[in-house]
């Protein structure tokens, strides 16, 4: 008698179910597993980057229409400016993403000289704009905010000078790590102070605080430099009355509801009204003249506003990703350099994103910095965007990615660079990478593996 193997139709449900369930749980165990891979810091940047580009196209959008048909009559007049900042920000990201290290290294020092002659321009020759402030450049009909470039050009610059002594081992004394790092910041400091633009100070600092925590600085020489930084910031709010108002309206912005604490004010009404959801974009009604720079300084408000609780915490978990992946690049790569630059261009970006969330939000004073990426303002996008393309250079550069990517061969942004002879530097630690060469020197089996790493 033959015995039948067919499962009964009561038991198959159960039994698919837990199949079913076994797989879910399989993968679950698999997601660690995808940061392990060669080219995840690659796409974490690049992923997060384009997310928060569109997601601020389309708040720029939303929170300039008012304002720009009652300044110009049409209601896409400034949120044309940020597509064309954007359209020619993505190239210029395209081609730092492919550009060799050693480019990176080579255009620091001239430009910190352009960024110190900016600064030097706008101070003598900038536009006055509120308070007193000397932010901006008029060039061939187009605003320039000199402070933006200078801060990629210091990150470069700096990582470039402590590079320097980490591969010539001149690191035994702490003017060693000093010199010239703090005369540089200082220098560039002095001119945006000048120009009374103190969130951007706060930035410059930061950044700076940065390269000497990654080069290893000691610690009494790290604290010291906080030290110096904080009676800085000390010195700067009291000598200013208008620094020192928003400090009381920051600490009690009830108290001048109509004065000092009215932009903070509608800022946490925007945040308050939009509660879980939001009201929908294009909803918010602090953008009808309530609050001041809906599109620029206070976009995060608006975000609230109209996307929610649920959209400002995308906004700070799309920069925490970024943030992440930049220090997972610096902690991965070999090249000194490579490392100091990811760390200094990570912590310009990140902390400059914290900085005006916390002023929105109440918890810090009002700054004016834009939100990286999301406000409005081409002197702000542009360098991002290339900062950012810089990353992806720098992660393309950690080892597992670039055994990988040797294997691939090369793309056609590189073909057309080694066509222009810009490919022939290393990627980090001195061999070449991305070549047709180097392509097909590698062994079989590493072609094999890296195939296997990509079906992941």
């Amino acid at each position: 008698m033959a015995v039948s193997t067919t499962v009964p139709a009561a038991t198959r449900p159960r039994e698919r179910r837990a199949a079913e369930d076994g797989r879910g749980r399989l993968r679950l165990r698999e997601v660690p597993q995808l940061l392990d891979r060669p080219l995840t810091s690659y796409y974490l940047i690049l992923g997060s980057s384009g997310l928060l580009i569109t997601l601020g196209l389309t708040m720029v959008l939303s929170s300039s229409m008012v304002d720009s048909y009652t300044e110009t009559g049409s209601a896409f007049s400034l949120f044309q400016k940020q597509v064309v900042a954007a359209a020619v920000g993505l190239p210029l990201l395209v081609l730092a993403s492919h550009l060799p290290i050693r480019m990176f290294r080579i255009v620091g020092y001239p430009a910190m000289l352009v960024s110190v002659a900016l600064l030097l321009v706008t101070v003598f020759r900038g536009e006055e704009y509120g308070y007193g402030a000397v932010r901006w450049l008029e060039v061939g009909g187009l605003t320039i905010q000199a402070s933006e470039p200078a801060k990629l050009a210091f990150a470069l610059w700096g990582a470039n000078v402590l590079a320097r002594r980490v591969e010539l081992k001149q690191m035994v004394e702490w003017r060693q790590l000093l010199i010239p790092l703090l005369p540089g910041c200082g220098t560039l400091v002095l001119l945006v102070l000048l120009g009374t633009d103190l969130g951007t100070t706060f930035v410059l600092l930061s950044t700076f605080l940065a390269l000497l925590w990654v080069v290893g600085a000691p610690g009494r020489l790290f604290v010291g430099m906080i030290g110096l930084v904080a009676s800085l910031g000390g010195i700067m709010i009291a000598v200013e009355p208008f620094r020192m108002a928003r400090v009381t309206s920051f600490l009690n912005p009830e108290a001048d509801p109509s004065g000092s604490g009215f932009q903070l004010l509608h800022g946490l009404y925007a945040l308050g009204t939009g509660g879980l959801f939001g009201v929908g974009i294009g909803g918010s009604r602090e953008k009808w003249g309530f609050l001041p720079h809906p599109e620029s300084d206070f976009i995060f408000a608006i975000i609230g506003e109209e996307l929610g609780l649920i959209g400002t915490l995308l906004v700070v978990g799309l920069f925490g990703v970024l943030g992440y992946a930049g220090l997972r690049v610096a902690a991965r790569v070999r090249d000194p350099f490579v490392r100091l630059a990811a760390a200094a261009v990570t912590a310009w970006i990140v902390i400059q994103a914290l900085v005006n969330i916390g002023t929105v939000v109440g918890l810090l004073p009002i700054t004016g910095i834009p939100l990286p990426l999301v406000s409005a303002g081409g002197s702000s996008l542009i360098p991002t965007m290339v900062g950012l393309g810089i990353l992806l250079a720098f992660a393309k550069s950690e080892p597992d990615a670039r055994r990988v990517l040797a294997a691939r061969g090369p793309g056609r942004v590189q073909r057309a660079l080694s066509w222009l002879r810009l490919d022939s530097a290393g990627t980090g630690d001195g061999k070449r990478t991305g070549g047709g060469a180097q392509a097909k020197n590698v062994s079989r089996p590493t072609q094999v593996q890296a195939r296997r790493n990509r079906r992941r």
